[in-house]
């Protein structure tokens, strides 16, 4: 039986899960239910932010559905990145003070929605925002494959569209056309390369999602103050951001 994804727009817990018997402990007998299976997370995460259309439920409703905040052009909300059901959630982010100039990438790594693992480094004196965000993302790869051989599922959050469409989209392309492409030079050329190689195998168990930055998701914000930090220490390597973690303190660092 294929796998499916249950949205839970009304019930005990909103959200959503990954099997039925979870769903149900959220929807049984609770009044006003509304819920749906999806083939996969992607169709379920897209839908958990808008009305429900067609609701499978045990109870009749009549109640107006609840209202939930997209962001735009599919990016997730909040309450959408927490819902998801992966172990373990990679934020990203990439800095540079001023662009070009000084840069710094960083990462924040939840297992079951708790902070994990702080990371940040990959300085470089001249370079640009994209790289840096680039630089985020590739390491989001490597420690999503390091989880993935250990069974663990696991999802990718980064800010940067131009990030994303390079792995996942234009690379495509590219590759096809000899790693060329009519506008002229790909930048950052080797190091997409040994990302979308990476990307390639890593992808049907792994989605990169887009988040808005500088909106409040915790993962982001973090993922920005280690960025900044990086560009402020000058750390080359890309290191552990040693705990315990003070949210508090962590997040008045400066922001990039």
């Amino acid at each position: 039986m294929a796998k499916k994804f249950y949205v839970v727009w009304q019930g005990r817990e909103p959200g959503i899960y990954s099997d039925w018997a979870s769903c149900k402990q959220q929807v049984d007998k609770f009044a006003g239910a509304r819920y749906k299976s999806f083939p996969t997370q992607a169709e379920a995460v897209a839908a958990f932010g808008k009305q429900p259309q067609t609701v499978r439920s045990s109870t009749a409703v009549n109640k107006t559905p609840i209202k939930r905040t997209t962001a735009s052009k599919g990016s997730l909300t909040s309450e959408q990145v927490h819902a998801l059901t992966a172990e373990i959630k990679i934020f990203t982010d990439g800095g540079c003070d001023p662009n070009p100039g000084k840069a710094g990438s960083g990462l924040a790594l939840y297992r079951n929605n708790h902070l994990s693992e702080l990371w940040y480094g990959l300085y470089e004196p001249m370079g640009t925002n994209n790289t840096a965000e680039l630089n985020a993302l590739n390491q989001a790869l490597v420690l999503a494959e390091q989880a993935l051989a250990q069974t663990s599922t696991v999802a990718i959050f980064c800010d940067s569209k131009y990030s994303i469409q390079c792995i996942t989209q234009w690379a495509v392309t590219w590759q096809k056309n000899g790693w060329k492409k009519a506008g002229g030079e790909i930048k950052n050329l080797m190091l997409i390369q040994q990302m979308f190689t990476r990307y390639q195998a890593l992808k049907s168990q792994v989605i990169i999602h887009h988040v808005n930055g500088h909106v409040g998701i915790e993962g982001n914000e973090l993922a920005d103050r280690m960025s900044i930090l990086a560009v402020d220490t000058k750390v080359v390597d890309f290191c552990l951001y040693q705990p315990p973690y003070d949210l508090p303190a962590l997040l008045a660092l400066r922001a990039g």
